[in-house]
């Protein structure tokens, strides 16, 4: 792979290999993929044309090695990656049912979340245009957050811009310390990329704009609400826009808001508005939904450009 030395993005966090349950049958056909949320970021953001690295920690094990297969396909610098000798690459599974998708996760003592402050690549990320992290980025062990946020402050003094999905998961920690940590973060942030639940779970606030007022009155630049099939709003200091959801036939949601954030900062860094940049996001995510799993269904970026018309 011909990789620049430093990527223009940056997304940090945990990769993981993906079992995805199959509609139809006995309920027990699962399809092996590829996850974790930034990693889906960092390969959506390439389809679209980026220069992408990516910066976590695998284990010594055929799932690193299927990973990095992967990451090398599509283009995303996995040089920053780090090999742990003995703790494991962290999976996960997927089932679907009259309630939606639902997780079941097998990451603890993860190589991803043994990641800390002495592993973070400070001068790469000091060249980066954009660091993108998540709530899971910061909620997989202390060792980790302690590292994000090193990363942040090293991206803050470069002038790189920080890019922040929040990700809820409360079966990773508690909603209280979910809600200090993400708070702080988000004001630390250029751009927050909230999930209209996640948000809503954070704050106690229901209305679209107020949230995003939320994340603004906090010490965020930018906010491009997630409304999944209402579609996204994007606000920041001067004004704000509501973005129209495209039209698709989903059959599996997976990945779908980190495709949005990875096509998003893509587009941001290429020049885009960010209101043109979250339409192309828009559609991006929509067309992500039409396939199983949450990286094989990212569409490239002539498919986006098509489906705009």
């Amino acid at each position: 792979m011909s990789a620049p030395a430093f990527p223009a993005i940056l997304a940090m966090g945990e990769p993981m290999i993906e079992f995805n349950q199959v509609k139809g049958g006995d309920g027990r056909t699962y399809l092996q993929g590829f996850g974790g949320d930034t990693s889906n970021f960092a390969i959506a953001a390439a389809r679209q044309g980026a220069s992408v690295g990516y910066v976590s920690a695998l284990g010594r094990d055929a799932n690193a090695g299927m990973l990095r297969a992967l990451w090398e396909a599509e283009g995303v610098d996995h040089s920053l990656v780090r090999e742990h000798p003995s703790a494991p690459t962290g999976m996960y599974f997927v089932t679907h049912g009259p309630n939606g998708h639902e997780f079941s996760f097998a990451r603890a003592g993860s190589a991803a979340s043994l990641y800390g402050p002495g592993d973070v690549p400070v001068e790469a990320i000091s060249r980066a245009k954009a660091l993108h992290l998540s709530g899971i980025s910061l909620a997989i062990s202390a060792s980790a957050c302690d590292a994000a946020y090193i990363a942040i402050h090293a991206a803050r003094a470069a002038g790189c811009l920080v890019s922040f999905d929040t990700n809820l998961r409360l079966k990773l920690w508690s909603k209280d310390r979910a809600r200090a940590i993400m708070t702080d973060v988000i004001g630390l942030s250029d751009l927050v990329l909230p999930s209209y639940d996640d948000i809503v779970a954070i704050t106690g606030l229901t209305e679209p704009d107020a949230l995003a007022d939320w994340c603004l009155a906090r010490g965020a630049k930018l906010v491009a609400l997630k409304l999944g099939a209402e579609g996204a709003l994007v606000a920041d200091a001067q004004g704000r826009t509501r973005v129209k959801p495209h039209r698709c036939t989903p059959i599996d949601a997976t990945g779908a808001g980190d495709c949005f954030g990875g096509a998003f900062v893509a587009r941001l860094v290429a020049g885009d508005a960010p209101a043109e940049a979250a339409r192309y996001a828009g559609v991006a995510a929509a067309l992500s939904t039409e396939g199983y799993g949450a990286v094989a269904p990212i569409p490239r970026m002539e498919a986006v450009r098509k489906a705009m018309g």
